[in-house]
């Protein structure tokens, strides 16, 4: 009995030895994974603060982007409307008013309608009225059929005509001063969209007025 205690007691600096070294290893394993944790968790925050820098950008370039189109909005002139079938538009920075020839001219003809009559009557009032020094050019275009049962010789001899009808009764009845107009007949040469359909020709078949100011 005396031999194995002395034997417990000459091995106790040996086993506390062994204890101290395993603390220490887990420890260094401990400290090993902290460290690593903590790499990863620096390159997961390099990554986020790439992330808000490229969302910054992008919401500064939005922002500057609204503010442009509000300026462009609010820059942007009223387009007066009609509910007779006339259309109004901006073109290289002009007023474009046009009457589609469904209202205003039978097929081949050159004659005013009531409704085309009534139509010009109402576009007169805005040019006076919103445009009075305002240079009108008054544009007739057809489509691309060609002329067969008319007393014209070709399309551009038709818008011409029509273009002058516009011009006669804007004179004698609307108040606008024939010095203030210029005539232009386009024929088929100008069209706003293809010639493929119904729809197209008509919308091509129309006497445009531009206002240069």
């Amino acid at each position: 009995m005396k031999i194995n205690a002395l034997v417990m007691l000459a091995m106790l600096p040996l086993l506390g030895s062994c204890a101290s070294q395993k603390v220490l290893d887990d420890y260094e394993a401990e400290l090993g994974a902290l460290r690593e944790e903590r790499t990863a968790l620096q390159r997961e925050n390099a990554g986020l603060q790439d992330q808000l820098s490229q969302t910054q950008m992008a919401l500064s370039s939005t922002n500057g982007e609204l503010e442009s189109a509000r300026a462009v909005v609010a820059t942007a002139p009223i387009l007066p409307t009609f509910d007779n079938g006339v259309e109004v538009g901006m073109r290289g920075g002009n007023l474009v008013i046009m009457i589609p020839s469904s209202i205003s001219f039978g097929s081949g003809k050159s004659t005013l309608s009531s409704n085309g009559k009534s139509a010009l009557e109402e576009v007169a009032e805005l040019l006076r009225r919103e445009h009075p020094n305002g240079q009108y050019w008054i544009e007739g275009h057809t489509d691309n059929d060609q002329i067969s049962k008319s007393k014209f010789a070709s399309n551009r001899v038709l818008s011409n005509a029509r273009a002058m009808s516009v011009l006669e009764y804007f004179v004698a009845n609307c108040g606008i001063a024939d010095s203030s107009c210029v005539v232009v007949g386009h024929g088929e040469y100008n069209p706003v969209t293809d010639n493929d359909s119904k729809d197209g020709k008509a919308r091509n078949r129309r006497v445009e007025i531009v206002v240069h100011e």
